[in-house]
């Protein structure tokens, strides 16, 4: 490991588990210090107590602005400060049809999926401009990139926080903050179980490969670090080329797993 992050502190929100947790990792041996905001106590004890001293865990509902204020506050008064801000926590939606979604998921999907994400960067952002600038990751998704049937409430939101993160990356760069998205595709989590992953990969992604946490904590971690030091406002796609478009019609490839021959 490079130790990238050496000397920062990070909250990943939804960092319990899937996506969040791979993060998580990836941080912690790039050097941060790890603050693991979720509703999941037990997965997020459990986690924190894995990875050692430099991770600890508060239970957060992002969805809750003072649940997302004390997550700040104790990862400032826990580990000194607060330079990176992983907006994570997400929820799925209902797998309806537009005219027979009856829509009740609006509240909660709005609340996780976009509130979260606004008052997680408000409330870090807060501590940041106060404190020499810092680092903004929001978690979206292709869902809010590429058009589809259903998810109606999933992807307005993720398409919203797309544009959300845009917005207060002109806002806050003045304060030396930079703001940018990382939008997975077809990565194995407990959100997405209901779909087979290879079948998807084979009809919708050019590059036939399943792709996994570690892939999107990689991107994470880039946006994070001072490589990335001249990049705000971006949308960086992990999605094996989903949003340039479909493999060829007549292409016959062997879907394979990260480490498998390609």
């Amino acid at each position: 490991m490079t130790q990238e992050l050496a000397g920062r502190v990070a909250i990943v929100t939804g960092g319990a588990g899937g996506l969040g947790r791979g993060i998580v990792e990836l941080a912690v041996r790039e050097g941060a210090k790890v603050v693991i905001a979720d509703v999941d106590a037990e997965h997020g004890k459990e986690a924190a107590a894995g990875l050692g001293p430099d991770v600890a865990f508060r239970e957060t509902d992002v969805a809750d602005d003072g649940d997302v204020q004390h997550a700040v506050d104790f990862a400032v008064e826990e580990f000194g400060g607060l330079h990176i801000m992983v907006n994570n926590a997400g929820i799925g939606g209902a797998h309806h049809r537009f005219l027979n979604d009856d829509l009740r998921d609006f509240e909660r999907g709005m609340a996780v999926n976009l509130f979260g994400v606004m008052t997680g960067c408000q409330r870090a952002g807060r501590h940041m401009a106060a404190h020499g600038g810092g680092v903004i990751v929001n978690i979206t998704s292709i869902g809010g990139i590429n058009a589809g049937p259903g998810l109606v409430v999933y992807r307005a939101a993720k398409a919203a926080v797309i544009h959300f993160t845009q917005c207060i990356a002109i806002d806050l760069a003045e304060y030396g903050i930079r703001a940018n998205c990382v939008a997975p595709a077809h990565i194995p989590t407990a959100i997405n179980t209901t779909y087979d992953q290879s079948e998807i990969v084979r009809r919708m992604q050019p590059l036939q490969r399943i792709g996994s946490p570690n892939d999107v904590a990689n991107a994470v971690v880039f946006l994070a670090s001072e490589r990335a030091a001249q990049i705000t406002g971006i949308v960086m796609p992990v999605d094996g080329g989903t949003t340039a478009g479909p493999p060829p019609v007549d292409a016959r490839r062997l879907v394979t797993k990260q480490g498998d021959s390609e």
